[in-house]
């Protein structure tokens, strides 16, 4: 397997690296994102992606404001978008070389994303963004900041995972309203604050294929009582 270097970028929050992986038996060039060494995902596998807005999307039958936390390459911002019903996506991504290599084409399918007028990129922690946001700002919140509580990239987003941000990210719901968080595995202590905070959580598992290995992913659903 052959890696080539497209972009780097260094922060507070550590390195940042998408690259190609040109396999040796050849076929498509796959777009890569790592951060601090820990593959975050590329562009071969995004089925996960995907379902993680398409969950919450068909429980909330008016999802006209949806805020997604972690920009990654933008397949859940892109099957957002796809949604006809979806007035206004807020993106809140806190690396601002992300947005910019989106913006300029170094991911190649981001200036399309970003050029639709419901897209709001917000370059800020994902936490702050909520707690600044006023309630009931939202139908839909899908949080993919990290690869789950139990395998994180960065040990601060430990708190995005339990009752009180999971609280506050309630509060912002609208009633009816969903969550909708990405793990990559399975994490029961994650079950157990949705259930504390929203009175039920659903887990489910979605099966992918990363580079020639089977493998699990994990969405994990809490949804705001319609009566408030």
């Amino acid at each position: 397997m052959e890696y080539v270097e497209v972009a780097r970028s260094e922060s507070e929050h550590g390195e940042l690296v998408l690259r190609e992986r040109h396999p040796e038996t050849g076929g498509p060039t796959v777009l890569e994102l790592r951060a601090n060494g820990v593959f975050v995902m590329d562009t071969a596998e995004h089925a996960s992606e995907v379902a993680l807005a398409d969950a919450a999307l068909g429980l909330v039958e008016q999802p006209r404001r949806v805020l997604v936390g972690g920009l990654g390459l933008g397949f859940t911002l892109d099957r957002v978008l796809g949604d006809r019903r979806v007035e206004r996506c807020d993106v809140v991504e806190i690396e601002p070389a992300l947005v910019g290599w989106m913006r300029d084409g170094t991911i190649p399918h981001g200036p399309r994303l970003l050029a639709d007028d419901r897209a709001r990129i917000v370059v800020a922690d994902v936490a702050t963004a909520v707690a600044e946001a006023p309630p009931a700002s939202y139908d839909v919140v899908l949080l993919d900041v990290d690869n789950g509580p139990g395998h994180l990239v960065h040990q601060a987003n430990e708190a995005l995972y339990r009752e009180p941000f999971l609280t506050s990210v309630r509060e912002r719901l609208e009633p009816g309203g969903v969550v909708v968080v990405w793990s990559a595995a399975r994490e029961p202590e994650l079950v157990d604050d949705l259930r504390l905070v929203f009175g039920a959580a659903d887990e489910r598992s979605h099966e992918v294929r990363l580079q020639d290995r089977d493998d699990r992913y994990w969405l994990y659903v809490g949804r705001r009582d319609p009566a408030g």
